[in-house]
């Protein structure tokens, strides 16, 4: 039996969703085609205009094999485009949205190019010049029972790219994580993950490895953002970015001031000084400062960041959109400057495909308790109130009845010392109140407590349901890794997923129904 894949609105910050509502702000964004016909005119337009070359030069930051390879060389030499999306490196692959975010890439290609009938590859831009090892260092797998985290310590002083980053021994890491896999219908993603996340692979190289190996097959391409060739081709936007470094600097103020004044927060916060380009020597990278920016020698250790990444992708890639998430959707609004002031096309950004996988065991688990994904939202929640709905009913309305009576006895006191004016003052019968009414709250607490202990069975099938769904507290698509799903229920999962990102797709595209009207929170089997 296969897990139920539930279509999701893409959550998030309140500028993403006025962006995915249709609502952004007038000139943040590069307009994005709402029907097939102004797509093939946006395709068109991106693919005449970019350089026939751009394939030949990013061929070996690619190593592109199989399908990948051929969606690639179909839409190079000026026949077709790309549709990007991308993640910093995570442990053995990363959360469930590493692989939303790839099945969304490549049904929105699979949609542009039947819709253009120009050829569309989806690419997956792996950011291993990233430095946050916190994100990369740790994962999330469900058990009987809870969630489990599997984290690897850093071998070498922090601050280095992900690229740079030895990964050490991680094998019981690995072990963890095929245990939680359980029974498995196909073994090939955790022999992949055996494959290359070995100590001698960094983590960035453990990663590009294991997706181009995954993804191959589906013919998306996986790029390597810190390999010399696709430095290499960044080199002119980043020299620009370095030369016109103040006036980029003083533009992306100015629109966080207007993203503040419409009462948005600025995703990415402005650092007063540096300028929007690293400079990764021994691996270490460092923002340059805007002072000395002009005085830099053209260097190969350089590289963008997160706001400046998306223009150097638009600039040496035919990209007709990125697909992202609420935080990427979010900072593009800080983009369209950059990119006005480098003269260069502005990317355009649309939503990736959100889902919930809910597996047999869990939906059980619901369908017993009579409750929904999104009730586990609270950590507590669920576990008190179905304690509380074990414990006898008479305790229960004898619980509500006193915290009605010693309410209306309370204010019956507070009025008569009031009016009788008693010799002690309002506090101290509000103080009698808070103190009668903590220690009924603490009497309740105390019957839920032992109502969760004898009722444990129940307590632990709640725990597993919210070990799936939310993991340590942080919604399913955003912390659970994808790899032990893959295993359990074998492609069939991945193909189920595929063609729910196809319906998004085909709404992005223009040929189904708008986002706003996008499957509801239960979504479809």
């Amino acid at each position: 039996m296969n897990p139920r894949i539930v279509t999701q609105q893409l959550a998030g910050n309140p500028l993403a969703a006025a962006v995915i509502s249709g609502n952004a702000p007038p000139g943040w964004y590069e307009p994005v085609p709402t029907d097939p016909a102004s797509w093939r005119e946006r395709i068109e337009s991106i693919r005449s205009d970019f350089p026939d070359d751009w394939l030949a030069r990013l061929a070996p930051a690619f190593e592109a094999t199989g399908k990948a390879r051929e969606r690639l060389e179909a839409s190079s030499a000026g026949r077709g485009v790309v549709v990007t999306t991308g993640q910093q490196p995570g442990l053995f692959g990363g959360p469930v949205y590493t692989l939303s975010k790839a099945l969304s890439a490549l049904a929105v290609a699979d949609s542009l190019q039947e819709a253009s009938g120009v050829p569309v590859a989806p690419v997956f831009w792996a950011a291993t010049d990233d430095t946050d090892f916190k994100e990369a260092s740790s994962t999330v797998v469900s058990i009987p029972g809870g969630a489990q985290l599997l984290r690897i310590d850093h071998v070498q002083p922090l601050g280095q790219t992900m690229a740079s980053m030895p990964l050490g021994d991680v094998s019981e890491q690995l072990e963890a994580l095929t245990r939680a896999a359980g029974s498995t219908i196909d073994s090939t993603p955790i022999e992949l993950l055996e494959r290359f996340y070995t100590s001698r692979q960094t983590i960035g190289s453990a990663y590009v490895s294991f997706l181009r190996a995954l993804f191959a097959p589906l013919g998306i391409a996986v790029i390597d953002a810190s390999h010399p060739a696709t430095r290499a081709a960044a080199a002119p936007v980043l020299s620009a970015a370095l030369e016109k470094a103040g006036d980029i600097a003083a533009k992306v103020s100015q629109r966080n001031q207007e993203l503040e004044s419409a009462g948005y927060t600025p995703q990415v916060q402005d650092v007063p000084g540096l300028s929007l380009v690293f400079n990764s020597t021994s691996g270490v990278r460092k923002r340059i400062p805007i002072k000395a920016a002009r005085k830099q020698v053209a260097s190969e250790e350089r590289g963008p960041n997160v706001l400046l990444r998306p223009v150097v992708e638009r600039a040496i890639l035919p990209t007709a959109t990125y697909i992202g998430g609420p935080a990427e959707i979010a900072y593009f609004a800080q983009v369209s400057p950059i990119a006005e002031t480098l003269g260069v096309p502005r990317p355009a950004i649309v939503p990736r495909w959100s889902c919930t996988i809910i597996e047999p065991h869990v939906e059980k688990v619901l369908e017993k308790l009579h409750l929904l994904p999104e009730d586990f939202r609270d950590p507590h929640e669920v576990d008190a109130r179905i304690a509380r709905a074990h414990l006898p009913k008479r305790v229960i309305d004898e619980l509500n009845a006193t915290r009605v009576l010693l309410d209306k006895k309370l204010d019956d006191l507070a009025d008569a010392v009031e009016k009788e004016r008693a010799p002690v003052s309002p506090a101290v019968t509000g103080g009698l109140r808070a103190s009668l009414v903590r220690r009924l709250e603490r009497f309740e607490r105390r019957l839920i407590a032992a109502a969760k202990k004898q009722h444990a069975d129940i307590m632990r099938e709640i725990a597993t349901a919210r070990g799936s769904l939310y993991p340590l507290g942080k919604p399913q698509e955003r912390a659970l890794n994808f790899v032990p799903l893959l295993a359990r229920y074998g492609p069939g999962l991945r193909d189920e997923m595929l063609e729910e990102a196809r319906w998004h797709a085909k709404r992005l595209v223009g040929v189904g129904r708008p986002l706003e009207e996008a499957v509801p929170a239960r979504g479809r089997s």
